[in-house]
């Protein structure tokens, strides 16, 4: 059974008796944070104008992306009309940017196929993480799908021969090539290829709602498209295929096209990492 585990933020204007509701969110209102909520039956909901999709039950997930402006705006209209509009205030984080310089031109600009495969990789990564479906594990408490070091953080950037590159979207956690990667939550595969360019062994497990995971760099894949997984089944082995330079998870987390932090989703890994201490002690 899905755990709904939400940490109410009761919104407090004041609404006719017909409206009159508690309405929670769950998550971390900061850059990169994945937010799931709860609101009456037939309550539709906007995220500055834009319509987010909402279960039966009233549950949605949003996000806020990592450069996300700190003013946000969530609209609700209850179904006897009344609308309610609520000021989100969203806290900036602070990235590890790192310059880099002496970078050769061969890799500052490489290939021209090269080039052309790794967009058709993304075409294809775009289009497994845009998809909608209606499972509803996206509520879940998320598990992390490997333990270990984590050797890189959401949201860090290298500045390349004084040149920005793209900031890494994901959560790295450092382990031996063959080390069993699990599915954080229940959901369906919606990507699995074996050697794409820059992410090489990639796979994405689609939770419903937009909500998604991707694991990159795998080594192995134990399944493929359309296969439903259940939350702790192992799905993958770690790998270094792509352009890495030795092996770990990196680990993604989209709300559709936007890309958010896995971690804002997880228990901190100390924690989990003592835990593990703790029961192997007893």
């Amino acid at each position: 059974m899905i755990k709904k585990m939400f940490f109410s933020v009761f919104l407090g204007l004041c609404f006719s008796a017909s409206s009159a509701a508690q309405v929670s969110l769950q998550g971390k209102f900061e850059q990169g944070a994945l937010v799931r909520g709860q609101v009456p039956s037939g309550t539709q909901v906007k995220l500055n104008a834009q319509a987010v999709k909402v279960t039966p039950n009233g549950q949605f997930a949003i996000g806020f992306d990592r450069d996300a402006k700190p003013e946000q705006r969530l609209a609700l209209i209850y179904p006897d009309g009344l609308t309610e509009i609520k000021p989100l205030k969203i806290s900036a984080r602070k990235y590890q940017i790192q310059s880099v310089k002496g970078i050769s031109n061969s890799i500052m600009k490489p290939d021209p196929k090269a080039v052309a495969r790794a967009a058709q990789d993304a075409k294809q990564t775009q289009a497994a993480r845009d998809r909608f479906t209606e499972s509803q594990a996206f509520l879940s408490e998320f598990i992390w799908p490997l333990t270990g070091r984590i050797s890189g953080v959401y949201g860090s950037q290298r500045i390349y021969n004084d040149e920005p590159g793209n900031p890494h979207f994901g959560v790295d956690v450092a382990a031996p090539t063959g080390t069993v990667v699990v599915a954080p939550a229940d959901g369906e595969i919606s990507l699995a290829v074996a050697d794409m360019f820059y992410s090489g062994g990639t796979m994405i497990i689609d939770h419903g709602y937009g909500v998604s995971s991707s694991f990159l760099h795998l080594s192995k894949l134990y399944v493929k498209p359309g296969d439903k997984v259940k939350q702790g089944q192992a799905v993958a082995e770690v790998g270094a295929t792509g352009r890495v330079t030795g092996p770990h998870l990196d680990w993604r987390l989209n709300w559709f096209h936007m890309r958010l932090d896995p971690v804002s989703i997880v228990p901190p890994m100390e924690s989990v990492l003592a835990a593990q201490k703790k029961a192997k002690a007893n």
